[in-house]
């Protein structure tokens, strides 16, 4: 038996989200099927994150058990092969260790939100950024921002349906700034809770429009309690942008 870490890019639009779902198709679901269509092998994904449905991945990491002899290479090949023309692809292949965890042995977690902020319609980025046509100030948002980071109870900032054993998190980074019409928010944690980032830039989005003050932000996370929140930032513009390992290089 070989166990292989994958990284993957995919469009999250067609999706129901990271994990195999009773009720639609799944990331995990349209991988173990390519792999299975050239190994002839029941095999099971497991992966650093479980995004949900819409959301997209630029480098998520993955691992995967594989008793038949295959080669890393014909392994990513061959399941990419197999998974055209969905909008799923295995940039990396390699084998590792068996004691190697995709989601257990993870230290670190990066996500990306992309709003454009323009009035004009997304003709190349509907689903893959959040349009907010009124005017956002970056500054205001990132100035805000640093009060979520550090170790906080963010109950305000996690799904009613969040199975984590605890709403205590710490955020090692938050920072938001503007590229042209485009603002990248950049969030960096051990872990997250279920929906945190969005949550988080729901509430940011409110700064940068001047309906909410820092204070406002620092209340709504000292609440610790949901009603308090301002609202989810749709899925479209939230990106898993990779996860990192002990003993990988930076």
């Amino acid at each position: 038996m070989t166990r292989f870490r994958l990284t993957i890019e995919y469009d999250g639009r067609p999706y129901m989200g990271w994990q195999r779902q009773a009720h639609g198709p799944s990331v995990q679901q349209a991988i173990e099927e390519a792999i299975q269509g050239i190994t002839h092998e029941d095999v099971t994904l497991h992966a650093a994150g479980r995004t949900d449905a819409g959301v997209h991945a630029l480098a998520m990491t993955a691992h995967v058990d594989i008793a038949k002899p295959i080669g890393a290479h014909r392994l990513m090949d061959g399941t990419n092969a197999k998974l055209r023309p969905q909008p799923i692809a295995i940039l990396s292949a390699e084998e590792t260790d068996e004691d190697f965890h995709a989601r257990f042995s993870c230290v670190g977690r990066r996500y990306c939100y992309r709003i454009a902020n323009r009035r004009a319609p997304l003709a190349l980025d509907a689903g893959r950024a959040w349009r907010v046509p009124v005017v956002l100030y970056a500054d205001e948002m990132n100035r805000a921002a640093q009060v979520l980071v550090g170790r906080h109870d963010f109950t305000t900032f996690r799904s009613a349906h969040c199975q984590a054993e605890s709403p205590v998190k710490t955020l090692d980074r938050l920072t938001v700034r503007r590229l042209g019409e485009v603002i990248e928010i950049e969030a960096a944690a051990r872990s997250f809770l279920h929906h945190q980032v969005r949550s988080m830039v729901g509430c940011l989005e409110l700064v940068g429009r001047g309906k909410w003050t820092k204070a406002d932000l620092k209340a709504a996370l000292e609440a610790k309690d949901r009603a308090a929140l301002g609202f989810n930032a749709p899925p479209d513009g939230l990106y898993f942008v990779g996860a990192s390992y002990p003993g990988d290089e930076n």
